[in-house]
């Protein structure tokens, strides 16, 4: 059910990824300079999150090898979190050892892309994560859990949605407090995102789920928009459109946040991000990059009328 435009969450969360999600997809290394430049840059334009880094082990994602010291490089910056990513126990020992307070941990929605990314059956990678949860919990971290290929999966097509509500179940059950549900290749669309919340919301609570599109289709805000009709708060998104999937083709770009704060500026929802700082640090990272991003709001600019021509 859709709720009407007066009804709509007044404030949305912007849940930044881009320095770990999409620099972890750059063929090259950045930086480190240029890593704490970028993310704190987006902490200072507002971002409440901006997840950091990821302790993957190296040798599967060298372009966070530096992780620890990113970490220690950064200025705290009032009501920002700098989460970051933990595949396993060995992850969060190294992610505690760095000091953090929160973090996240990644499972799947189905079978062939949790083997191909983790080299483990689903109930395997559930059975890992519990025990991950519960020490970052007794820690007492934040903890986010994402769920990837919520509506499609490269190896296996289309996505039961009765068949995603147990596991968002599950990750609730072991104690994360936010649940991000993923769109890794780009498939949903707006009646499939209901779909989805029809069902996994009414077991997990809305106030726990985010959302986390690709743009790989042009459907990512309107799938925005299907979220906030069903009531959906937080919203992930990447600086500059920065990102995508190692493990799963043709994954491109995750929803620029730019793109994602335009048009919630725009409806009059407050997010308390100023869209021209996260477009100068998403130019930036470009300049490094060497390449233009794929955000649109970033291209484009603000809107400067240039005044009415005379007749």
């Amino acid at each position: 059910m859709s709720l009407p435009d007066s009804q709509l969450p007044q404030k949305v969360t912007v849940y930044e990824v881009g320095p770990r999600d999409g620099l972890q997809n750059e063929p090259g290394v950045v930086p480190l300079a240029a890593k704490r430049d970028f993310v704190t840059a987006l902490a200072k334009a507002g971002l409440p999150f901006v997840e950091a880094t990821s302790f993957v082990h190296p040798k599967w994602v060298p372009q966070l090898a530096d992780a620890k010291d990113l970490l220690a490089s950064l200025e705290p910056v009032a009501g920002v979190r700098y989460p970051v990513l933990v595949p396993n126990m060995k992850g969060l020992e190294r992610a505690l050892e760095a000091g953090v307070d929160s973090v996240a941990v990644f499972l799947a929605a189905s079978e062939s892309f949790s083997r191909k990314n983790t080299n483990a059956s689903l109930a395997e990678t559930f059975e890992r994560a519990r025990p991950v949860v519960e020490r970052a919990k007794a820690e007492g971290l934040w903890v986010r859990g994402y769920l990837s290929v919520v509506w499609g999966c490269p190896y296996e097509g289309p996505i039961d949605p009765n068949a995603v509500a147990p596991l968002a179940a599950a990750l609730v059950e072991m104690g994360v407090e936010e649940l991000s549900l993923g769109d890794t290749i780009g498939v949903a669309d707006p009646a499939g995102v209901r779909r989805v919340l029809d069902v996994v919301a009414p077991n997990v609570g809305l106030e726990r789920i985010a959302l986390h599109f690709h743009d790989t289709r042009g459907t990512a805000l309107a799938n925005v928009l299907a979220g906030l009709q069903a009531g959906v708060s937080v919203f992930d998104s990447s600086a500059g459109g920065l990102g995508g999937c190692p493990y799963a083709p043709g994954a491109s770009g995750n929803l620029a946040t730019e793109d994602l704060v335009f048009m919630l500026d725009g409806m009059g929802i407050e997010t308390g991000v100023d869209v021209e700082a996260v477009r100068a640090a998403s130019l930036a990272m470009a300049e490094v990059l060497g390449r233009s991003l794929s955000g649109r709001y970033a291209a484009a600019g603000p809107f400067r009328p240039q005044g009415k021509i005379e007749s």
